[in-house]
């Protein structure tokens, strides 16, 4: 019997016995030539017992052996006649079969060779069933985050108490889960990073920002490109994506969403425009991490680790989008922060910002962050010496009709320089400069422009009232008569 194990342990199966691409690829690259037990043609081959190892740990990572017995609940609906019970999965040789994508016969040599390697004798004495016995059944498994669950855990938690920056916890945690992501899709196509910008479907912003006080609007309608844009470092506050001091532009794809993400209060003033996208830019797309879809082989160790990453993705996209109250805001956004951080300097390939749904609106409303590096807005062309000043003029006093202006006086335009008296000859001409003009201080900005500002968009809202969307929820209030305890 001994010699009749030993025997089935060494046959060999080659490249054309096995359908599944992985296995096949590993046995060309590692086997040794000889002649096949199952096909006897001679080529690339490797011995059962090692078609055995691969399976039994695919098997341990990806499928679950199901019971053997019905639970006691679902023995009580059997009594009672309300189900009939079927053992969950397939036979032990069918999976084999399956995923290997080999015949019955190659399938039920690799079974006996494992029923062999885990067969305990004192176990079947007392009825239990050997994994893999004939009639055991197995059936594909759900996969757990659960161990990147508790790296992320202990992520946050240092980000909250040990060391929020240079941190090498954080560093390798980030490049854990999001390693290739720019290779990553979803289960309908659609890709991780997407593209906006000319020609794409998504190629402008907009961009809102309350006002209380009329002479801060009036500031802003006069340089809308300043004000609506992004604030500069020392005026940057911390935000979902960014931390204190850190600029980045925040924008929504539609303009009501855009108001909303401001929460402006009743009798405030918010201006709106849209930003058009100047190049192009690649974003990564929280939603469809939500679905990303990871291929691969059972056979292939990296790939539970792949799926698990996938699973852990989906479950954090909704982290980055959940509401966060006020008064969380300081701790609850570190994580977040950490990650915009991460993709606008780590990330392979190079993002620009991130698209997510927003929490104010519906699943079709998105908001844009982009990061500093592209967030840049071109400045207004407005001459130099250009007086500004803007008008509000009001109909009634309801505000029914409300006239917003912007001024701009320029100075005149500088006549031609007067011909050189007696037709004398200078030579070559050269511009004539301004006295020290090459002297004025430049706001140097050494990235590239991508945003530019539809002037003609900006529109200013008044806010008249705040709608809600709630869920109702019932208080129950019950009394009950108090009885002594037993002690």
């Amino acid at each position: 019997m001994e010699d009749q194990s030993q025997d089935l342990k060494l046959k060999r199966f080659c490249t054309e016995c096995v359908g599944e691409a992985f296995l096949r690829e590993q046995i060309q690259s590692n086997g040794l030539k000889a002649v096949c037990s199952y096909c006897g043609i001679e080529g690339k081959t490797i011995t059962v017992e090692s078609l055995a190892d691969a399976v039994e740990t695919a098997l341990e990572e990806h499928f679950y052996r199901t019971a053997t017995e019905p639970s006691d609940y679902e023995y009580t609906l059997i009594k009672e006649g309300d189900r009939d019970w079927y053992r969950e999965g397939e036979r032990v040789a069918d999976v084999i079969a399956s995923i290997a994508e080999i015949d019955a016969e190659a399938a039920e040599d690799i079974r006996e060779v494992l029923e062999e390697r885990h067969y305990d004798i004192e176990a079947a004495r007392m009825g239990e069933e050997c994994p893999f016995d004939s009639d055991a059944h197995y059936a594909e498994s759900d996969v757990s985050d659960g161990e990147i669950q508790s790296e992320w855990a202990y992520f946050e938690e240092s980000l909250k108490t040990k060391a929020r920056y240079f941190s090498h916890i954080s560093t390798a945690t980030l490049n854990s889960v999001f390693e290739e992501i720019g290779s990553h899709g979803t289960s309908d196509g659609r890709p991780v990073i997407v593209k906006v910008g000319p020609g794409e479907v998504l190629s402008a912003l907009f961009r809102a920002r309350v006002f209380q006080a009329h002479q801060k609007l009036r500031n802003a309608l006069e340089a809308p490109d300043v004000e609506l844009g992004p604030p500069p470092a020392p005026s940057a506050a911390a935000g979902r994506m960014n931390a204190l001091g850190i600029s980045v532009f925040y924008g929504a794809t539609d303009h009501a969403i855009a108001i909303a993400e401001v929460r402006p209060p009743v009798g405030s003033k918010v201006l709106v425009g849209r930003f058009e996208i100047t190049r192009s830019l690649s974003l990564l797309d929280v939603e469809a991490l939500r679905s990303v879809y990871v291929r691969g082989s059972v056979f292939d160790r990296d790939f539970v680790h792949r799926l698990r990453r996938a699973k852990f993705l989906e479950g954090l996209s909704h982290r980055i989008t959940k509401p966060v109250m006020p008064d969380d805001e300081p701790f609850e956004y570190l994580a977040t922060q950490a990650i915009a951080d991460f993709l606008a300097t780590e990330a392979n390939p190079a993002l620009d910002g991130i698209i997510y749904p927003s929490v104010q609106g519906s699943e079709s409303k998105l908001n844009v962050v982009l990061f500093h590096k592209a967030s840049r807005v071109e400045r207004l062309d407005i001459p130099k010496g250009t007086h500004l000043s803007s008008q509000f003029s009001f109909g009634s006093e309801d505000d029914a009709d409300i006239d917003y202006r912007v001024w701009e006086e320029v100075p005149p335009v500088a006549s031609e320089v007067p011909p050189i008296a007696n037709g004398a000859d200078l030579g070559p001409h050269f511009p004539i400069l301004a006295p020290m003009d090459f002297l004025e201080p430049v706001d140097y900005d050494e990235r590239m422009v991508t945003l530019k500002l539809d002037v003609s968009s900006l529109e200013v809202h008044h806010v008249d009232g705040v709608t809600f969307r709630t869920e109702p929820h019932q208080v129950h209030r019950h009394r009950i008569e108090k009885r002594p305890t037993p002690f």
